[in-house]
């Protein structure tokens, strides 16, 4: 039974998000090339419920990411903790990365540490990479 005047609030249909999927880490400014893949294949990777998580070298972390927009442009901002498998130390960060045509670009902080600009590229899988 409904009143007149009475409205029921609609979720708003969603687009599917740019950032979504798996992405292959194919360079970052701080670290040899070679160190990219020393544990597993590099990646960051954005699911639909906001999380995520990436990898480089021994460098690994959960993300919680927004979309908004970066100098006018699509732009997925996160922060995330994890740590350094090399020894165990805990960090903690934050990032943001844009598509840049086929690709993505971005920032990949490690609070009160290094902070590395990346380049990826699609991968179009979802799943967890193999450690080597």
């Amino acid at each position: 039974m409904s009143r007149k005047g009475d409205t029921m609030a609609r979720k708003k249909s969603k687009s599917e998000s740019p950032f979504l999927g798996r992405w292959r880490i194919v360079s970052v400014s701080q670290w040899e090339d070679e160190y990219l893949d020393e544990e597993v294949e590099a990646y960051i990777e954005f699911d639909d419920r906001g999380s995520g998580s990436f990898q480089f070298g021994y460098i690994q972390g959960i993300i919680d990411y927004s979309e908004g927009l970066r100098d006018g442009q699509p732009a997925a901002e996160f922060s995330w903790e994890g740590g350094d498998g090399a020894d165990g130390t805990p960090l903690t960060g934050r990032g943001w990365a844009m598509l840049k045509g086929e690709g993505l670009q971005g920032i990949i902080s490690i609070h009160m540490g290094e902070e590395t600009d990346f380049e990826a590229k699609r991968t179009g899988t979802t799943r967890r990479p193999k450690r080597k």
